[in-house]
Parts: C-alpha cells; structure tokens; sequence
C-alpha cells in the first residue's frame, strides 16, 4: 500500500520550532516565519540544545545577518508562491516591499550568498509546487498555470521541463501510472 500526503512545509518547520522552544521551557514570541524573539535571556547551553534539536529536522539557526536576509528572501518567494491567493504583482515589487529594500540590493544579495538568481529559485519554488499540484490536486495544467501566475501552458511547461527534464504531461502520466500500479499491489 502506497499512502500519499499533503503537507505545508511552513507549518510543520513552526510546530517543529515551537515545540523545541516549549520543550527547552524558553519563553518566546514567533514575530514572523523563521524569526523568533526571546522573551528572556537564554544561555548557551539552552542556545546548543535549540541548535541540536532543531538540527535534527534539518533546521538550522542563522547568525550572519546577509544569510538572515537571504532567508527572508526564500521565505517570502515560498510565502508568494505557495500561498493560496498568491499576490498578482511582480515579483519584484513583491519583494521590495515585503522587506523594504531595493529589488536590485536583494538581486545581488541573493546571488552573492546562493550562487544563483532570485529569478531562477522562484522558478525552482514554482515548478516543486506545480509537481505538488499535480499529485494532490484535482487541478489541470491550465488551472496551474493560472494559479501560478503563468502567462500559457505552455511557458508553464517550458520552465517544468527545462527543470524537471520531462513535460508536466509526462510527470501526470508517470503519477498516475505509479498509482495503477500501487493499486494493483495494495
């Protein structure tokens, strides 16, 4: 038997976090997504163990102030992209006003700390939540286009493809065939 979940990635890190914090009984205020104000001094010791429980989740915890910044950055393109009624504005602008910075700063920011673009990790962002679309939703190629603030299909595919090296079509039949057989052998 095969099961299949869908999950919010935001909300698992949040409860992954506040249990962590409850547990090491640090009194804290969540301010936004990946940021955490201590309500109290905490010790170095508390400080390691945050660390190390957190670590083993895959979270880590950000001192340098640029990778701070470049987190906010992949927050709030995570945030745009898989957000319900994503904003219907230009990235861009998005960004610059979300974290009150010229685009150009965050552009070469971004590129600085990760080697690629702000462009090319919100196409990244879109096509892991197009996959995501395709194998819990109901949705067609074009609904995700137009979701995803795609202007066509067809650029929507592109990018998929030029990602994934296969077609969205191709993706949908090799899920559903993958389902057939999970079928057939639950």
């Amino acid at each position: 038997m095969t099961l299949f979940v869908k999950f919010d990635f935001n909300a698992v890190c949040k409860k992954v976090l506040e249990d962590q914090l409850n547990q090491l009984n640090i009194k804290h205020k969540v301010v936004s997504f990946g940021e955490v104000e201590f309500l109290e001094t905490i010790s170095k010791e508390q400080m390691d163990q945050l660390a190390d429980g957190l670590s083993e989740y895959g979270i880590e915890i950000i001192e340098n102030q640029k990778t701070v910044l470049v987190q906010k950055i992949k927050d709030c393109i995570t945030e745009m992209v898989f957000s319900e009624d994503a904003p219907n504005v230009k990235s861009s602008v998005y960004l610059a006003e979300k974290l009150n910075h010229s685009y150009g700063y965050l552009s070469n920011l971004f590129s600085e700390v990760t080697y690629t673009s702000i462009e090319n990790y919100i196409i990244l962002q879109k096509i892991e939540y197009t996959k995501q679309l395709i194998i819990n939703s109901k949705l067609s190629l074009t609904e995700i286009a137009y979701k995803l603030n795609y202007s066509s299909v067809a650029h929507l595919s592109t990018q998929f493809k030029n990602t994934t090296g296969i077609t969205p079509s191709a993706f949908q039949r090799i899920i559903t065939k993958r389902r057939e057989i999970a079928q057939k052998n639950s």
